[in-house]
């Protein structure tokens, strides 16, 4: 009896472990893998816009909803090409880099830069001495009227 439980103990070990062995997930190859294409944006041009913009501004009702369909487009596109489209910036843009300044451009600028450092320290100037005199009348007691500044 001993005989037997042990037989059959190493019999019920011998077929969990084939069991185990053939359940264990097998490596995959290369060629089995799924490789998926990745999406890319969608890129509208200007005259496509355009088009489809006129064509929805054209369409009657329930129409909209089939050149979106016909499409693949979504009412958000149409929406936001609209009000780009009445700020004006339904436009193609350049692409690339900024064109460089010319060297009288360049000039213009520096002199220009110049003059508003220089008018910014003749207004903080200005403003020292105003102050200084607000003071001084009031020392005195002299009255002042009161200026309206007009600021921008």
């Amino acid at each position: 009896m001993n005989f037997m439980k042990s037989g059959v103990f190493d019999l019920n070990k011998k077929m969990k472990k084939n069991q185990t062995e053939h359940t264990k997930a097998e490596p995959t190859s290369a060629s089995e893998t799924e490789v998926v294409a990745r999406t890319h944006r969608r890129r509208f041009t200007v005259s496509y816009k355009l088009k489809i913009l006129q064509e929805a501004d054209s369409a009657g009702p329930g129409e909209v909803g089939e050149i979106l369909r016909r499409e693949g487009l979504y009412s958000s596109h149409l929406a936001k090409w609209r009000q780009q489209r009445r700020e004006g910036l339904l436009f193609t843009k350049k692409r690339g880099p900024k064109p460089k300044m010319d060297d009288s451009s360049r000039k213009e600028l520096a002199r220009l830069e110049r003059e508003n450092s220089r008018l910014n320290r003749r207004l903080k100037q200005a403003e020292q001495i105003i102050e200084i005199q607000k003071k001084i009348s009031d020392l005195l007691g002299i009255p002042l009227k009161e200026a309206r500044i007009e600021e921008d």
